[in-house]
This record gives structure tokens, sequence and C-alpha cells, in this order.
């Protein structure tokens, strides 16, 4: 208990420096949300039309005076409320919240039906034509850019067999075969990267652990290689693969920007480009906050699976010995 409280408190600062750092840097931005305004009102380019807009806005104080009054209110809670329609901005990602989480639950299991398979046949197999098969899917999975890929998803089924994915959007308990063919093209997409992530990791440990001499013991018993595989070279091989899962779970809730938009998915993702294209910067700024979290939240949770994945481990590091 004591090492999570630790762990908690060190959220603290961290979350202090990533506000103190974006809170700044959006604002050398050309523009704010106003100069957007303007763009769709043109009898809103009377300066003092322009002054009335960033009062209501509260943009027309100093940065410095915006900067602990923002932090003020993050301090109790309050993450503000969206410059476009005076929203509660906890409200509007609370609502959107679900679909992300939909898109990045397939996504990860996308990823490990994949990963996990193609990492265990690549090491087995290793220097076999199997091998280097895995190993080159797994470099292009990382290479390939997922708004190609998207983009190759939603325009080569339209103009070869004319399909599309349905629009607009519908939630799973709403119409759930229309909802799987939207949101399972997108997490195919948000999951190959991860795929290929998780196949290299997965590969490299398995051959570490396939050196070991326990390993050779094994063999020299006379057990078969299955059992072999999933009692010693799988549970011993399980912790870097977990640590990278947690990180590429985290990475895929907060960081689905571009395959929401392509796929037309009304996420959190979405809503940060959006709110990244209006300069509103409520909400980039509690995104900002959330994704932080979400990274600690799964560092932390990586840390506590691992006494249970290998009991030598102790919460305070190291190894018992």
């Amino acid at each position: 208990m004591a090492y999570v409280v630790r762990r908690l408190l060190l959220y603290i600062p961290v979350a202090f420096i990533v506000f103190t750092i974006v809170f700044w840097f959006i604002r050398l931005i050309p523009g704010d949300y106003a100069d957007f305004l303007l763009l769709e009102s043109p009898s809103a380019r009377d300066q003092a039309v322009q002054l009335a807009i960033r009062e209501d806005l509260g943009i027309d104080e100093p940065a410095a005076k915006q900067y602990f009054v923002t932090l003020g209110r993050y301090v109790q809670g309050d993450l503000g409320r969206s410059m476009g329609d005076g929203k509660p901005v906890l409200n509007e990602i609370l609502r959107r919240a679900p679909t992300t989480l939909e898109v990045s639950g397939f996504a990860i299991l996308f990823a490990l039906l994949i990963a996990v398979p193609a990492g265990v046949i690549s090491a087995i197999w290793q220097g076999t034509i199997i091998d280097y098969v895995t190993r080159v899917f797994a470099i292009l999975a990382l290479a390939v850019p997922n708004f190609w890929l998207a983009t190759l998803i939603v325009v080569y089924p339209a103009n070869l067999w004319q399909y599309g994915a349905p629009f607009p959007y519908e939630g799973l308990f709403d119409d759930p075969w229309t909802n799987l063919q939207q949101v399972l093209p997108a997490a195919a997409v948000a999951g190959s990267i991860s795929a290929g992530i998780l196949a290299r990791f997965i590969r490299s440990a398995l051959l570490e652990v396939l050196r070991q001499d326990y390993i050779r013991t094994a063999r020299a018993k006379g057990l078969t290689e299955r059992i072999i595989t999933y009692r010693h070279i799988l549970r011993n091989s399980i912790i870097p693969v977990v640590t990278t899962l947690g990180f590429a779970l985290a990475g895929l809730a907060s960081g689905s920007f571009i395959v929401e938009f392509w796929f037309g998915i009304p996420g959190v993702g979405l809503l940060a480009l959006e709110a990244l294209f209006n300069l509103d910067y409520p909400i980039i700024m509690a995104l900002t906050i959330l994704g932080t979290t979400l990274f600690v939240l799964a560092n932390l949770i990586v840390d506590l699976a691992y006494p249970f994945l290998d009991p030598r481990i102790r919460l305070g590091g190291g190894y018992l010995v």
C-alpha cells in the first residue's frame, strides 16, 4: 500500500510539469479560438466585437493570470468549459470515452491475436523462412503510417467493390452490427503498430529465455516442446511483454486522433483533433492531463502485476534473493 501511495504522490509533480508545458506551448501557436470564430463570422471583424468575444471566452487576460486561474480550477477538479459550446469539458470527454475505449479494446485484441502467435513462432523457428516472414511483417507494421493504412482501407473497398462503412456512427448497444462494421477496420489500423511492437518484444523475450540453462535441462529430461514452451518459455518471458502491452493500451486510448478522424468515429481522439484545429484551450489541456494520467496508471498497474507474474520481484524494486 505504501508503494502505491508513493507512486501516486509522484504523479502530482509530473502532472504539474505537463500542465505547465502544455499551457505555455499551445499559446505559442498563432491565433486563438476567437480568431477561429472570426473566420466563420465576417461581422465579427470589428475590434470591439473581437474584444468582447475574447472577454467572453476568458482569454483577454494576461497569459500569466490565465495560467494561475486555470491551475486553481484543476486543483479543485474543474477542467473548465469548452470554448465552442460552453459545456463542461469533463462531461464531453466522459460522453466520448466509451467509443474510444471500444476502439482501443478491439485494437489490443487484434494486436494480441497477431503478435503472440507471430512472436512465438518466430522465436521457436529462429532462422527459418517463417522467422524471416514474421520479422518482415513486424517491421512493416512499425514502418507503415497508420494514416496511410487507414486511407487504403477506406479508399480501396469503395473503388473496387463500392463498399463503405455505414454512416453515421452507431453505438455498440444501439446497433451492434453497424457498430462493428465501423469500429473493426479502425481497430485493425490502430492495432497494427502495437502488433508489430509486441511481436518483436515477444520474439526477443522468448529468445532470451531459450538460451537459459534450465531450458536445456528441461529438454535433457525428455519434456516435450509443448510443455517446455507453455510451462517454462512463455511464463518466464511474459514480464517484458506485459510492460509493452500496458503502455500500448494507454497509448491507444490517448492517441487515436488519425484513426477516429479517418473513420468518422466520434471518440476522444476526434475531439482532440477538433480542439487542436480550433485552439480550444480547455479541451486540449484536459485531454493532455488525462493522457498523462493514463500513462501513469498503466505504469503503476504493470508494476503491481510484476510480483504476481514473478514471485522473485518485490514492489520496492529488484529481485528477492
